[in-house]
């Protein structure tokens, strides 16, 4: 055997299987990127009987967990979700022989479909008995144990929309409470009662009365008259969403008197599918695979706008960007086949987010992804030449990168920042 074989092979980690006898008694850990929606999908796959935990930990110790178990060239949300999963494995909350690990898989060209063998890597020393499951639409790595049924799947997705709403409505509902923690607090019985709906085959799909009754909700919430400055927020998906990658950027805008806006997951999900779609035509190769996306699309696209048409029939909030104007707006800048990670679809959500009125724009980004820089902090002059008021700020997160900089940057940034017309 050659010494190049044996390498290989040694290189290999056996993969340990999540199996039916492991659902009734195991605990599986998830990530912490969007918290709001996690939450609600963890609620959900309670009723099929899975056990899931949301990790919260955000302190320096899953850093140094992360530089511990990956190498130098890992992006940073591969070292933060790696450095969680170490953390929670070595604190001694769980018992490592109970316990399996769960991430998603997009089966793009990102490096992120391939977080699943590195977090295998790191484990396989001291966890070798913990299973890693891999969420994913793609079959990328199916697991029967852990299947993508239709009851499921269609949970998942409503999961999304009710999130971006609840996402939505708290962001805008927050900066500006007069009674401290209520925004806070009807989120949380909010998020208690979409758990509980989705434990019933169709109430939770009764979507129109669902987000009225959230709108009637939130625009009871005490709130003051005044317009803060409005931030959005883009960038990549991990470091964008998750309070631990950004360190809590979402809060931070909030303590400096702005109103953060962040576009919603279904966005994301919208961008996967269409980019499929794209393919067929750019490459000039229908498959039975293209059909099922397009369809998968129309019915995501029609979602979107349904939740739209209710947010401006209450009045009181502004709503999502439609994505067939995400789309126009991105055909402006670059042609749709820019897909790595999430490609056209950054310079899309700033153009909108400047087009729209929110002006102050932060783009999160983590130091090295080069897709990112190219789509987002590449682009940023352009749409500042089509739009002078848009005030934009790429700013990087590492391991290295200090969290007093980063602020002390967006508070430049927030100097010039514009208030709502």
């Amino acid at each position: 055997m050659s010494n190049k074989t044996e390498k290989q092979l040694s290189d290999r980690v056996a993969r340990t299987t999540f199996t039916e006898d492991m659902k009734k008694d195991y605990t599986i850990l998830v990530p912490d990127m969007l918290p709001i929606h996690f939450n609600l999908i963890i609620k959900a796959y309670e009723h099929f009987g899975f056990k899931m935990e949301l990790l919260t930990n955000r302190s320096r110790v899953v850093i140094d967990e992360g530089l511990k178990n990956t190498h130098n060239d890992t992006c940073y949300p591969a070292l933060l979700v790696i450095g969680q999963f170490m953390e929670a494995l070595k604190s001694g909350r769980y018992d490592v022989n109970k316990v399996a690990l769960l991430i998603s898989q997009t089966g793009g060209g990102c490096r992120a479909s391939n977080y699943i063998y590195l977090i295998r890597k790191a484990i396989a020393t001291e966890f070798p008995q913990v299973p890693v499951i891999s969420l994913n639409f793609s079959g990328l790595e199916p697991n029967p144990a852990f299947p993508m049924t239709l009851p499921i799947v269609t949970r998942l997705i409503y999961c999304v929309m009710y999130g971006d709403m609840l996402m939505l409505l708290y962001n805008q509902c927050k900066p500006y409470e007069i009674n401290k923690n209520s925004t806070d607090e009807l989120l949380a019985r909010w998020q208690h009662r979409i758990g509980k709906l989705m434990g019933d085959k169709t109430k939770f799909m009764k979507t129109k009365s669902i987000y009225r009754a959230m709108l009637k909700d939130f625009a009871a919430l005490p709130r003051t008259k005044e317009k803060k400055p409005r931030v959005g927020i883009v960038g990549e998906i991990y470091v964008k969403y998750s309070p631990l990658a950004n360190n809590d950027l979402n809060n931070f805008l909030m303590s400096e008197g702005c109103e953060p806006n962040v576009p919603g997951l279904l966005d994301f999900v919208l961008y996967c599918a269409s980019d499929l779609v794209n393919d067929a035509r750019l490459y000039d190769k229908v498959t039975a695979r293209t059909h099922a996306y397009r369809i998968g699309y129309d019915v995501l696209y029609k979602f979107q706008k349904e939740q739209i048409r209710v947010i401006n029939e209450q009045g009181e909030f502004f709503p999502p960007h439609d994505f067939e104007e995400l789309r126009k707006a991105a055909d402006k800048y670059m042609n749709q086949g820019v897909k790595m990670g999430e490609g056209w679809l950054i310079t899309a959500e700033m153009a909108a987010l400047a087009e729209s009125g929110t002006e102050n724009i932060i783009c999160t980004q983590p130091f090295g992804c080069l897709p990112n820089h190219i789509v987002a902090k590449g682009m940023s002059r352009r749409i500042k030449e089509a739009y002078p008021n848009a005030n934009i700020v790429a700013i990087d997160y590492d391991p290295g990168a200090t969290k007093v900089n980063q602020e002390n940057r967006i508070k430049l940034m927030l100097a010039n920042a514009r208030k709502p017309e």
